[in-house]
């Protein structure tokens, strides 16, 4: 697949809401008005071949979430720019988490880290017992090829 133009996002962080989290998300994310909107379902700690990574690990699942993430844009053509959400699920979410899932998407994107529109949710599973980070995005694609 041929790379696509990439589509900027305007991120915006009013005054108005907390900036405590500048560098890590945006509190808005806006979408250009030529664009296209393309789902990458929620990511687990699965590889290619369908092992699971990093058993019993947060960070080293998300590492695998965020890889996989970076997967799915390489395969629509389109790059961590592009990532106007992000919703990250964690079994058992605990405050010190958050810290090293951001890291681990840092370790994977460097300094492309996609600053999204962002949701974490803390839930009591996943889909198996085993996975204990899922990450989904949403991302901008230009209207026409």
């Amino acid at each position: 697949m041929r790379q696509r133009e990439i589509v900027s996002i305007e991120r915006l962080d009013p005054p108005s809401l907390t900036q405590s989290f500048i560098g890590h998300i945006a509190q808005i994310a806006i979408a250009p008005p030529a664009s296209r909107l393309a789902a990458i379902s929620g990511q687990v700690a699965l590889d290619a071949d369908g092992n699971l990574v990093a058993p019993g690990d947060h960070a080293g699942q998300a590492r695998q979430c965020f890889a996989n993430i970076r997967h799915a844009l390489a395969a629509i053509g389109a790059e961590p720019e592009q990532i106007l959400q992000m919703r990250i699920h964690v079994v058992g979410h605990r405050p010190e988490l958050i810290g090293l899932i951001f890291e681990a998407g840092r370790e994977v994107f460097a300094e492309r880290w996609p600053v999204t529109a962002s949701t974490w949710i803390g839930v009591e599973t996943l889909a198996t017992p085993e996975w204990l980070v899922e990450i989904e995005a949403l991302v901008t694609v230009p209207s026409s090829p």
